[in-house]
């Protein structure tokens, strides 16, 4: 894998951090919604697995782009927490599972930007030379 496929990889997981961020943000403001039921995205592995295919490339602007990060995030129904069940009102907002999924999210940026921030250093010091 060169670093420049590496680069590429670190953005669409921050995209992907970027959808599944305002998919548990929703969750969380419609915690007292009745019959909200909690939603997710799909796992990063399969979003890469979706996008290992090779794709036509645009040869010109007006071209119509087919390979877009919001094809291939699919928002689901989150399973049901068996700690909380459905509630009363038919929600099934579990605030402590979104606040774990908050940080994770958290985590898995700053993994990810921190990667990114040695590899682009690691780059200079060779251009340097």
């Amino acid at each position: 894998m060169s670093s420049i496929e590496l680069f590429a990889l670190a953005g669409r997981q921050a995209q992907w951090l970027s959808v599944r961020q305002e998919v548990v943000a929703g969750n969380i403001a419609n915690a007292n919604t009745p019959k909200f039921k909690a939603k997710d995205v799909t796992p990063f592995d399969a979003v890469l697995d979706k996008t290992q295919n090779m794709a036509m490339a645009r040869t010109h602007p007006g071209h119509i782009a087919t390979n877009s990060m919001s094809d291939e995030i699919d928002i689901k129904e989150s399973k049901l927490n068996q700690e909380i069940g459905v509630q009363e009102s038919g929600n099934t907002v579990s605030l402590t599972a979104e606040m774990t999924k908050t940080g994770e999210i958290k985590r898995q940026y700053e993994l990810g930007a921190g990667l990114v921030k040695s590899f682009h250093s690691m780059m200079l010091l060779t251009v340097r030379r």
